[in-house]
């Protein structure tokens, strides 16, 4: 990893807090950073977020971005630095100090493998909070530390039943990054909605082990198109390679983090997409309040459809969806709302081994612990 960047600054970030910003650009990794400060009568408060990759990838760090920036513009007490393209290493630590250097007392570390770092960097600085996206704690939680996350399966398993709708192959394909219990829930939950309406449904899977690696998803894509798959979907954090292979074979793209339907309009099924800003806010005026600790995101915090607070919601509808499937989608989802469960029984393994019995719906500690791919989806999962 090449050591430092050019430093991107937004107006606001001046004097010793940019200083200070200059050092977090250049701390062990190809970085960037940023500051936003809004206009407010009482010193603001600084709250830090950090990114694995580019804040303009069309998918996950571009959402939390966004986010990042909606929570800056509406929140006049609150003052926001960012970084972005952040290893999944020491370099987070870094990164972390330097905003608690540049005056940050909330730090939200927003990739998966942040999180031994953000925990251990929770216990060390006990004056500042820090939340990690996507992550789950068994164990007890440091006061000034959480997690927080969606059922992205949820939405995922409609946009299974997109593809599963449109294919002509029963070929789906599904780039993924690393086998994490999101990634297997998302390629269960995406192989149970395409089987919902199309029982030939099958989904081969690749992954890349990257969160984001154009070359690597750029064969992946090649080797599942080349097998007949004329849908694909990821679980990458940037999408537009994947969805430009699709267009260029003709197939169709389901999205996921962030509605990148401008890269394909006519390819487009539909997709997932984070609303990150209102978790964001939320968990910020806990902290401001001074009743952070013990509160719910001071533990595994998950949004779902059923409580209203999925921060994961579907995308629009692409021209190939018809409106007879978009109805049967969206009775799926409103089902989903009032409470039942994508994972509800039987469900079963590759092998044929029972992985949810009949008439049970696992819990959401107990759907973060599978740990095999369902019947009828194609591929192994690495072992290391």
């Amino acid at each position: 990893m090449r050591i430092g960047s050019k430093l991107r600054k937004i107006v606001g970030l001046v004097g010793a807090s940019a200083i200070s910003m200059i050092g977090l650009a250049s701390c062990g990794s190809s970085s960037s950073a940023s500051g936003t400060t809004t206009a407010s009568a009482t010193p603001a408060t600084t709250v830090g977020f950090i990114m694995v990759g580019s804040r303009s990838d069309y998918g996950y760090n571009q959402a939390v971005y966004v986010a990042s920036q909606t929570v800056a513009k509406d929140m006049s007490n609150v003052k926001v630095i960012t970084a972005d393209n952040i290893p999944e290493n020491d370099s987070v630590t870094q990164t972390m100090q330097a905003m608690v250097n540049s005056g940050a007392k909330i730090i939200f570390a927003t990739s998966y493998g942040y999180f031994p770092y953000a925990e251990k960097f929770a216990v060390s600085h006990p004056s500042i909070t820090v939340l990690h996206q996507g992550g789950y704690l068994a164990g007890k939680f440091p006061p000034n530390f959480g997690t927080y996350w969606g059922e992205a399966f949820e939405p995922v398993s409609l946009g299974g039943m997109a593809a599963g709708s449109v294919t002509k192959s029963n070929k789906l394909g599904f780039v993924y990054a690393f086998p994490i219990p999101q990634t297997i829930q998302n390629i269960d939950a995406f192989e149970l909605g395409a089987l919902s309406v199309n029982p030939n449904a099958k989904t081969y899977v690749v992954n890349t082990s990257n969160w984001c690696d154009p070359l690597k998803q750029k064969e992946a894509a090649t080797a599942l198109l080349s097998q007949g798959v004329d849908v694909l979907t990821q679980h990458q954090d940037c999408q537009a390679t994947v969805i430009g292979a699709a267009k260029a074979a003709g197939a169709y793209v389901v999205g996921y983090h962030y509605d990148a339907s401008s890269l394909d309009p006519s390819g487009w099924l539909t997709g997932s997409v984070w609303n990150w800003a209102p978790v964001y806010t939320n968990i910020i005026k806990t902290v401001l309040s001074g009743h952070f600790a013990g509160s719910i995101y001071n533990t595994n915090w998950v949004g779902t459809f059923a409580t209203n607070n999925n921060p994961l919601t579907l995308a629009p509808f692409g021209p190939a969806v018809t409106s007879t499937m978009s109805t049967k989608i969206l009775a799926e989802e409103a089902k989903l709302k009032s409470g039942s469960s994508v994972f509800t029984g039987p469900i079963y393994c590759q092998d044929g081994s029972v992985l949810v019995p009949a008439g049970v719906t696992p819990t959401y500690a107990q759907i973060n612990n599978f740990s095999c791919l369902v019947k009828g989806v194609v591929g192994t999962l690495p072992q290391s």
